[in-house]
């Protein structure tokens, strides 16, 4: 964990000793969720690497994700200017919202990858759903304690480098493989091997993140080379 340390004495706490907390998204700065922390919340969250608000309406300690296992993971923690709102930066598990959106400023039925229209100025593009792979990625962390026996992931990390960095090969050639027969594929053709090719396109980005985890290296460090390269 990065986040400074906000001291309870630096917060100028409101009515009922509460203040809001707005979480980000520190992949993009999407904003996830605004509620209210109090100073046991703010040490818990300091102190476990999870964000934890004040529920209002239970009148107790709130770890995000305490049932769902939708948890936010901190990442730095920062004051507003009159130090009466918390800003937290945090990579998220799966969906914030209760109603499986991604963020709960999600229009109603958004779906928790679909593609919103806030977006920070060097963020790509809405429209391919790509905020739905940090879900595959949280799995994928989580796989790293899960038992070999129980979990393909698992099986894969435990291995050591030779495991998925194997399969990245092997599934490389086939997307080459499946590439080729859509360019050769006459109409017809074309929607079982546009299918076939989808296929291996997922198991290459699937057994790509599982490398990076097993080699201990954030997919944001290989975001960041893209963006420095774009632009270059």
């Amino acid at each position: 964990m990065t986040a400074k340390q906000v001291l309870e004495e630096d917060v100028a706490w409101g009515a009922g000793g509460l203040v809001p907390g707005v979480v980000q998204d520190v992949s993009d700065g999407r904003v996830l969720i605004v509620a209210y922390v109090d100073a046991e919340a703010l040490a818990a969250t300091l102190a476990t690497g999870e964000i934890h608000f004040h529920s209002r309406s239970r009148d107790r300690l709130w770890r995000k994700g305490e049932t769902s296992g939708n948890v936010l993971s901190l990442v730095d923690v920062a004051l507003d200017c009159d130090g009466d709102a918390l800003l937290f930066s945090a990579r998220p598990v799966g969906p914030t919202c209760h109603l499986g959106k991604r963020s709960c400023f999600d229009p109603a039925g958004a779906a928790a990858g679909a593609p919103t229209t806030e977006r920070s100025v060097d963020a790509p593009p809405p429209g391919q759903g790509f905020e739905w792979l940090e879900t595959l990625w949280a799995t994928i962390d989580a796989r790293a304690a899960a038992d070999p026996t129980a979990s393909y992931t698992a099986r894969l990390l435990a291995a050591g480098v030779d495991g998925p960095a194997r399969k990245v090969a092997e599934e490389a050639t086939e997307v080459l493989m499946a590439a080729k027969d859509d360019a050769a594929a006459g109409p017809e053709r074309r929607p079982a091997t546009v299918d076939a090719l989808t296929g291996e396109v997922a198991d290459l980005l699937y057994h790509t993140l599982v490398l990076l985890r097993e080699r201990d290296l954030q997919p944001s460090a290989v975001i960041a080379r893209l963006r420095e390269r774009h632009k270059a």
